[in-house]
C-alpha cells in the first residue's frame, strides 16, 4: 500500500508555468481524481509523480520517503495511458503477461495471475484476441489489467476513459471505482471531465493555470466552491454568476446597472457587509436552485425566454435578464416558449457570494 505527497511542486517548459507549488497528499488506498481544463498541467503532476518527469522544484514521496531523484522503474506505480499503448500483434494475454515476464515470473505464476485479473475485469474471453479485434472499452479493460497484474503501490490513471463513449464511459466509471475497492489500493485519476471526479473521487482535486484551487470531498467542492473557477467549472450546467455591489442602507445586493435587487440572506449578511468596501461582488447561483414563473408569478428577477435545451428527464431554460443570460434547470413536464416572459425565483439559502476581483469566496 502507499501514500503519494508532493511538495512544493514546480515545473516550468520554458517560460510556461505547468505547475506552481503545488502541495497535495494522496492518502493510502484511496481514489483521488485530478480535475481541470486542458493545460491545467495534471499530466505534468502524474509524470512527476511517476518519475518520467523531473520537476524544477519541490519533492514527491512515497509513505514519507523522497522518491524525486529515483528511477521510475524503482517507484513501482502503474500509469494507464489515455491510448492504451497495447502491443498490437500480441494477443491480450500475451499484453497482460509482458511486465511478468520483465520481473521473471515462472510460466505458470504468469497465468495464474494473468487470468485472476482477467475475470477481475470480466475479459476472461478475449485472451486469444487482438488489440485491433477489441472494442474500445475491450482495449481499455486490457491496459488497465496490464497494470493490475504485478500488484504496483499505487495506479496514475492519464484520462483513461477520453476515447470512449458516453455509455461505455459511464459503465467503466463504475467498473473502475469497482476494481479499486477490490484491489484496495491508491488510485490517482486526472481528467477534465467534471462529472467523472464528481461520480469517481474519494475527494477530488480541482487545478487550473498549475495552481491547485481546491481539495475536498466532491459533494464539499460542489456546495462550497472556494473561488469563481471552482464554482464555475463543477457542475454538469455551470453556476450562474451576477455581478453586484452592497448597500449598506438597505441590506441589499444591487446589480451593477441596477436592474435587480436582492435582499442579503442571513448566511451571506456577514460576508457582504465585511465585502462592503471590495466594492465590486459576484452572486453566484446554481440552475437547480432558481425557479421559474409565468410574467404574473412571484420573483426576485425578471426576463425572458432565450432558448430552451429539452435533455429528457429535465429541461435547461437560458433566461435573458438584463444583458446577463441566467441559466435554470426545470421539470420536463415545465413548457415555455422562446420568447416568453417569465419570473425568476432564487432560493436565496442556496446562493454564494464572490469577491469579483480576487475571484474568492466569501462565504
Amino acid at each position: 500500500m502507499s501514500s503519494i505527497t508532493i511538495q512544493n511542486l514546480t515545473k516550468h517548459y520554458g517560460r510556461t508555468v505547468a505547475l506552481s507549488d503545488m502541495t497535495l497528499s494522496i492518502e493510502d488506498r484511496e481514489f483521488l481524481v485530478m480535475v481541470g481544463p486542458t493545460g491545467a498541467g495534471k499530466t505534468t503532476t502524474l509524470r512527476c509523480i511517476a518519475g518520467l518527469t523531473k520537476p524544477d522544484k519541490g519533492a514527491v514521496l512515497y509513505d514519507g520517503e523522497d522518491m524525486t531523484d529515483i528511477s521510475p522503474a524503482v517507484r513501482d506505480v502503474a500509469f494507464v495511458f489515455q491510448n492504451y499503448a497495447l502491443y498490437p500483434r500480441k494477443t491480450v494475454f500475451e499484453n497482460i503477461a509482458f511486465p511478468l515476464r520483465a520481473r521473471k515470473y515462472t510460466a505458470s505464476q504468469r497465468e495464474q495471475a494473468i487470468m485472476d485479473v482477467a475475470r477481475m475485469l470480466r475479459i476472461d474471453h478475449l485472451m486469444d484476441r487482438r488489440p485491433a479485434q477489441l472494442s474500445g472499452g475491450e482495449q481499455q479493460r486490457v491496459a488497465l489489467g496490464r497494470a493490475m497484474v504485478r500488484r504496483p503501490r499505487a495506479f496514475l490513471m492519464d484520462e483513461p476513459l477520453t476515447n470512449l463513449d458516453f455509455q461505455l464511459r459511464a459503465e467503466m466509471r463504475m467498473e473502475l471505482k469497482r476494481i479499486q475497492q477490490e484491489l484496495n489500493r491508491t488510485f490517482f485519476y486526472v481528467t477534465n471531465d467534471q462529472v467523472e471526479a464528481m461520480a469517481m473521487g474519494d475527494r477530488v482535486a480541482v487545478l487550473n493555470q498549475g495552481v491547485l484551487q481546491q481539495v475536498g470531498p466532491p459533494q464539499e467542492v460542489y456546495e462550497k466552491p472556494a473561488n469563481l473557477f471552482v464554482a464555475g467549472f463543477i457542475g454538469s450546467v455551470r453556476m450562474n454568476f451576477l455581478e453586484c455591489a452592497y448597500n449598506t442602507d438597505h441590506g441589499t445586493l444591487v446589480s451593477t446597472n441596477n436592474h435587480w435587487s436582492l435582499k442579503v440572506p442571513e448566511h451571506l449578511r456577514a460576508a457582504a457587509q465585511s465585502a462592503h468596501d471590495i466594492g465590486q461582488l459576484t452572486l453566484g447561483i446554481r440552475p437547480e436552485d432558481l425557479r421559474l414563473s409565468p410574467q404574473n408569478g412571484p420573483g426576485d428577477l425578471e426576463g425572458a425566454v432565450y432558448v430552451v435545451e429539452p435533455l429528457g428527464d429535465r429541461n435547461v431554460y437560458d433566461i435573458q435578464v438584463g444583458s446577463k443570460l441566467v441559466k435554470a434547470k426545470t421539470p420536463a413536464t415545465f413548457l415555455l416558449d422562446a420568447g416568453a416572459p417569465v419570473s425568476l425565483l432564487l432560493n436565496m439559502d442556496r446562493t454564494h457570494l464572490f469577491d469579483a476581483v480576487t475571484g474568492m469566496a466569501l462565504t
